[in-house]
């Protein structure tokens, strides 16, 4: 009579073997990995022509400590920080040659396992580097490109990096918000997009919406082991940098609009400072940074019924 042996057990050799017999690298290995966390919104990395202006905005006028410079993975000048909590950075570069240039450098996100991160992503086909060590900041970081070539980082903040060293520092008073809610940047397909944030990555659905009840062009994907979130913003034309800055962005959370609207302008800036309802229910407000980046201030919790799709929103659980 044969043995039966327990589909756990069989599991458990399968897994042996590969773990012993496998090269580093070998994709039967490598697909194994299971997705470690990403728990958050770590920031976003932008260019300015001007990096006077862009200090008066983020410090005078949004409220934002400059920290210290920063390592930039992307090779050029380091990065100038502007500190909104100890988890989530401005970094902006003096860098930007032309008008006609993008902005962005790149959106970042925060896990829990960097090291993780790059073996599960490997194993999905996506293109990382061979190996994440400390960078110079002694974080473990990495970059990817998203299926349309958008720069995505990852990071995982470590105690003993430039970072963890200044825990408690560089926290202003004068902040005006203590949390980027999301940032959004400009796509082309979201279907495509999706096979790298939903299908790999595992970021849900928060609502999509636009100018229209049928037209969903604002797009906004919550991050796995968190409640912020990333907003595709759907352009299949070829915006001009104005509209380009719209798109690529970072949203704050308030709870107060109206005395943000008056803050703002009280500390001398020039633009219009006009708090709304927008198509997803929410009190809204819109500024652009010098280089025409936009900087948003959101309240998160609906106060009108959302157009388009249901709001399912993870702080609400």
């Amino acid at each position: 009579m044969p043995v039966r042996v327990p589909l756990t057990a069989v599991a458990c050799a399968v897994s042996l073997a590969v773990t012993l017999f496998a090269r580093p690298g070998d994709p039967p290995a490598v697909a194994q990995a299971s997705r470690p966390p990403i728990t958050g919104v770590a920031g976003m990395a932008i260019r300015t022509k001007d990096m006077p202006a862009a200090r008066r905005f983020y410090s005078t006028i949004i409220g934002l400590d400059e920290a210290f410079p920063a390592h930039n993975p992307t090779g050029g000048a380091s990065f100038v920080t502007f500190k909104i909590n100890e988890r989530q950075y401005v970094s902006v570069v003096p860098d930007l040659a032309s008008e006609t240039d993008s902005r962005l450098l790149y959106v970042s996100f925060e896990t829990a396992d960097a090291r993780a991160l790059r073996t599960y992503l490997a194993g999905r086909g996506v293109a990382v580097p061979a190996t994440v060590d400390p960078d110079p900041d002694g974080n473990l970081s990495f970059l990817v490109k998203d299926p349309e070539g958008q720069a995505v980082q990852f990071i995982q903040f470590l105690p003993g990096s430039l970072h963890g060293r200044n825990r408690g520092k560089f926290l202003s008073s004068r902040r005006l918000s203590q949390e980027a809610l999301h940032v959004g940047y400009r796509i082309r397909d979201a279907a495509v997009v999706d096979t790298f944030y939903k299908d790999i990555l595992d970021f849900r659905l928060m609502w999509k919406g636009g100018s229209t009840d049928t037209q969903f062009r604002w797009i906004s994907m919550v991050v796995p082991e968190g409640t912020q979130w990333l907003e595709y913003m759907v352009d299949t034309g070829t915006p001009s940098p104005r509209t380009l800055g719209i798109w690529n962005h970072l949203a704050f959370g308030t709870l107060d609009q109206p005395g943000v609207a008056k803050e703002v302008l009280a500390r001398g800036y020039t633009g219009p400072a006009t708090p709304k309802i927008g198509r997803d229910g929410r009190w809204l407000m819109d500024l652009a940074d010098p280089d025409l980046t936009r900087v948003e201030f959101m309240v998160r919790k609906p106060v009108q019924t959302p157009c388009c799709s249901v709001l399912v929103d993870p702080a609400d659980k």
